[in-house]
């Protein structure tokens, strides 16, 4: 009689594996089940939006002791920056895009204003792979002249022209289809990249062949060719696709948190979505060094004194207040000089960061060529690109959603423990990016003994991320 020995260990992860399945398996039954019910969740999260969008602009402003607990418009600026925003982020590791699919008001009032709209062809300049990007470059920049962190009527310009937008795109283009939270959703693309992180995939059970597609037939709101799905990037997590009764189709799967990016050989590994990665960080960093560096300000004053000298005294103008802070009545006025100061140092950060990771990635995937890797240089930059998305991810949390570590200074753990727990964190996503970069090289081929040297320029620009975002992670 043969015998089949099985190690501990095998046996163990074919225990974990057989228990995610069933997890995945309750979990797409439930959603299955009630689908057809999202759409209250969606009418309910419309009107969440309006009341912590709309209502504070017409509420006086916070006194200067309001607390969440003690102010609406305190709570909702919480709600907003301290809760949603760094918890949305976090949430694709566990959840991927789940966000877009079950709970954003957005994209479901997009869908919603595509059944009565004339359901036009969606067209080149909509489709273009840019046009994310540009759309997250623009509202990154405008939310900052804007000040849309400190005044109710800006938040309401930024998220309220966003979901008019997208209500509009809706209504204008596709056919049963979200042209907006595909191509056109300024965080879309970004929830993207780290939904490739995601413990969360939905997969076909029999996958066709050619590699992931576009398709606006078929039931996916988001144009995936279901049947060469390879990827998470584009997936909402809507359910529609799925069956669970069905021999085919698509299916949910958990999975390993990283697993698509150490693979990422197989999940359509694209260059511009890891420029955009680079470019988003840059950009986002951008963003929060104005405020806090005296380099901004010294800037400033040489610009300011340079414009007097050459009669360009219409820098020293205010603009409008679509297009910049004016609230005299709070003593914040932004002239045209602020403007340009602003938009440019965002740029400016976004521009250096880029070609800092940039460099350190062709670095690492000219090592690994001369290592032994099995592709064109090419296809290695763009696979070592993907390594830094935990490092961006958890930079963003720190940085940008630094407020939902504000409750924390009130507790034991005190200002000190708050900034030991972000850099505790930020050193997580460190050596998370490190790992993702050794896979990466594993895959493509290079020997163990030999991945050392190309992973060292992954950690120099890992650290570089972390030294950008120093002031936010410590209060230097």
């Amino acid at each position: 009689m043969n015998q089949c020995n099985v190690s501990p260990v095998q046996a163990k992860g074919a225990t974990s594996g057989g228990r995610a399945k069933r997890a995945a398996a309750v979990i797409e039954t439930v959603f299955v089940r009630h689908r057809d019910h999202l759409r209250w969740l969606h009418i309910a999260m419309f009107l969440v939006f309006l009341a912590v969008i709309g209502v504070p602009v017409f509420l006086p402003m916070p006194a200067g002791d309001a607390t969440p607990l003690t102010n609406y418009t305190a709570f909702t600026n919480y709600a907003l920056w301290g809760l949603w925003f760094p918890l949305v982020f976090l949430s694709v590791i566990f959840t991927g895009r789940s966000w877009c699919g079950v709970f954003c008001p957005m994209g479901a009032a997009a869908e919603w204003a595509n059944t009565i709209g004339p359901k036009r062809a969606i067209p080149r300049w909509l489709r273009w792979e840019g046009t994310p990007v540009v759309s997250f470059l623009v509202i990154t920049i405008l939310g900052q002249t804007l000040g849309v962190r400190d005044h109710p009527e800006a938040a309401a310009e930024v998220f309220g022209g966003t979901m008019l937008a997208a209500i509009a795109v809706g209504f204008l283009f596709g056919r049963k289809k979200r042209a907006w939270c595909r191509h056109m959703c300024p965080i879309g693309l970004l929830l993207g990249v780290f939904s490739r992180l995601g413990a969360v995939t939905f997969s076909p059970r029999n996958r066709l062949a050619g590699g992931e597609g576009y398709s606006e037939k078929g039931v996916c709101p988001t144009m995936i060719d279901l049947g060469r799905k390879t990827e998470s990037r584009h997936c909402i997590e809507c359910f529609r696709c799925v069956s669970p009764q069905a021999k085919g189709g698509v299916h949910m799967e958990l999975r390993k948190p990283g697993a698509e990016i150490e693979a990422i050989r197989d999940h359509h590994a694209n260059p511009v979505e890891v420029w955009f990665l680079f470019l988003g960080t840059g950009i986002a960093l951008g963003g929060f060094l104005w405020l806090v560096l005296p380099i901004f300000q010294d800037l400033r004053q040489s610009l300011g004194e340079w414009s007097i000298d050459h009669n360009w005294l219409w820098l020293d103008e205010s603009g409008p207040s679509w297009l910049m802070s004016v609230h005299p009545d709070r003593n914040e006025v932004f002239l045209w000089l602020d403007f340009f100061m602003i938009s440019g140092f965002m740029l400016g950060c976004m521009a250096l960061l880029g070609a800092v990771l940039g460099a350190l990635t062709a670095v690492s995937a000219a090592l690994s060529g001369r290592a032994g890797a099995d592709v064109r240089f090419g296809q290695r930059f763009t696979e070592l690109g993907y390594q830094y998305a935990p490092v961006a991810m958890v930079s963003l949390v720190i940085g940008l959603g630094g407020k939902l570590f504000d409750p924390l200074r009130y507790t034991p753990l005190g200002e000190a423990g708050v900034h030991g727990l972000k850099g505790a964190l930020f050193v997580i996503g460190l050596l998370w990016s490190i790992r993702l970069g050794e896979r990466i090289l594993a895959r493509q081929g290079v020997p163990a003994f030999r991945r050392w040297l190309p992973l060292l320029p992954g950690l120099v620009g890992s650290v570089a991320v972390g030294l950008g975002w120093w002031p936010a992670i410590f209060g230097l």
